[in-house]
């Protein structure tokens, strides 16, 4: 199974939401804070540019955010990307 990291922030419902859905599948991930300054700017820059939280990656895959993280489970691609 690949890394699942996930930059959120404390305070964001969305954050929360894509956890959620992860803890759901049982998937382990790594939650990087990106109240820092300099992790959001880093953040950034991995996500291509996108700063809102959550951004998360699969293994080197940029999923993007809560809605795209759903949208793939809905559409049933996300198992298939977790299991490789």
């Amino acid at each position: 199974m690949p890394d699942v990291t996930i930059y959120t922030k404390s305070w964001c419902p969305y954050c929360r939401a894509a956890k959620d859905l992860l803890e759901k599948k049982g998937v382990a991930f790594e939650e990087i804070d990106a109240n820092d300054p300099q992790v959001q700017s880093a953040m950034a820059k991995r996500a291509g540019g996108r700063s809102t939280v959550p951004q998360i990656f699969i293994g080197q895959t940029h999923v993007g955010g809560c809605d795209d993280l759903h949208a793939l489970d809905a559409a049933g691609k996300l198992d298939p990307l977790l299991a490789a």
